[in-house]
């Protein structure tokens, strides 16, 4: 039998008013349209945790549903994916984690059985678009069995729920700067200045790059790309980003260049800034149907190695969850403040205006 808080122990009564007791939780209905509803405080089931959540970070794909609906987005549903809390629940056979614990975790984790994943290629797993689990914008949330069983992570005591939660959004830019082959010494173009393109800053100094070019719009992310560790930076409203790639570089273009703007013209200009023999990563998705077009004598001649990347694997998840903790990534530069459940929506306006990066949705804060 579990305990409450105070540590007392929790009778059958107390089991029985648990489960009849309610919470709020944000709704994702249609492209453009939330709800904040009353509903039931999740259970948990044999080898899955429920989790008070203390932060549920804003995301550019929460974003891009909200706007125009999401092939991974099945309204009604509940919303929000990243996400750290304290367990509050956990069900039979779950032996890693305890009431009490300070955690984060994943959106979802492959089967290890499948195709993909027998080839190493987790992120592929066939099945991972039944496994991903929604619904952290809420007062409380349900994790389930195979994501406690591989993507759940104990938090350290220094580090605070609201950059804990970024654990999730970080893996998928640890497995982008992995596979993008950064060498000693190279020279790396990042297009964008939004989250992911400031971690991946990060990320790509700790591979060893030795120069790293950021490329944005507004002057304020800008100066963000700076202090996190970017030598050079240069604004497309003023130029042409790939002649000033080509001119720092002698001409060449850069060793990687990766994308993390999210449009078919960075799309195509991360290849005309990349050098012969480069690596270009394809990070940011774009609309279904998207076409993009390249430049074929670049690409052929060049012989660049263009790559897409999608999600990240359990490894690259525990590898997230290392930096954050060690401080080796650093996203106090990303986060612009707190906000209420109830203004789950607002906050994501705000992103639209490029007045935030990212926001921590704290259910415990009133509104």
């Amino acid at each position: 039998m579990a305990s409450d808080q105070s540590g007392r122990r929790l009778t059958e009564s107390d089991g029985a008013n648990l489960m009849s007791r309610t919470m709020q939780g944000m709704y994702f209905l249609e492209p453009g349209k939330l709800e904040l509803r009353e509903v039931p405080i999740p259970q948990p089931g044999p080898g899955e945790v429920v989790i008070r959540v203390e932060s549920a970070t804003t995301c550019g794909t929460d974003l891009k549903a909200y706007r125009r609906g999401h092939k991974l987005f099945k309204p009604p549903m509940p919303f929000g994916h990243e996400y750290a809390g304290v367990v509050s629940a956990v069900g039979s056979g779950v032996t890693a984690f305890k009431e009490g614990d300070r955690v984060t975790g994943t959106n979802t984790a492959p089967c290890n059985e499948c195709f993909f994943c027998k080839r190493g290629r987790q992120q592929l797993c066939i099945h991972l678009e039944a496994r991903f689990n929604f619904g952290s914008y809420a007062e409380y949330h349900r994790i389930p069995n195979y994501i406690v069983q591989q993507n759940l992570f104990h938090i350290p005591d220094h580090l605070p729920f609201t950059e804990a939660s970024f654990v999730e959004p970080l893996g998928c830019a640890v497995l982008c700067a992995i596979n993008a082959d950064v060498r000693l010494g190279d020279t790396v173009a990042i297009i964008g200045a939004g989250a992911q393109g400031l971690m991946q800053i990060q990320l790509v100094r700790a591979l060893g790059a030795s120069r790293v070019i950021a490329i944005g719009r507004a002057p304020g992310r800008l100066e963000r790309a700076k202090a996190v560790g970017a030598d050079v930076t240069f604004s497309s409203l003023d130029g042409d980003p790939v002649a000033f790639v080509r001119d720092l570089t002698n001409g060449h273009g850069a060793d990687v260049v990766i994308e993390a703007a999210g449009s078919a013209d960075t799309w195509s200009q991360a290849v005309l800034m990349a050098r012969n023999g480069a690596t270009v990563m394809q990070f940011s998705g774009l609309p279904g149907g998207t076409q993009v077009s390249f430049d074929a004598t670049k690409l052929h001649y060049g012989e660049i190695t263009m790559k897409g990347s999608f999600h990240m694997t359990p490894r690259a998840a525990e590898m997230a969850m290392q930096m954050l903790g060690s401080g080796q990534v650093t996203v106090k530069p990303i986060l612009d403040g707190v906000i209420p459940l109830a203004k789950v929506e607002e906050g994501l306006l705000r992103m639209q205006r490029s007045e935030v990066i990212k926001l921590a949705v704290v259910p415990s804060m009133a509104s």
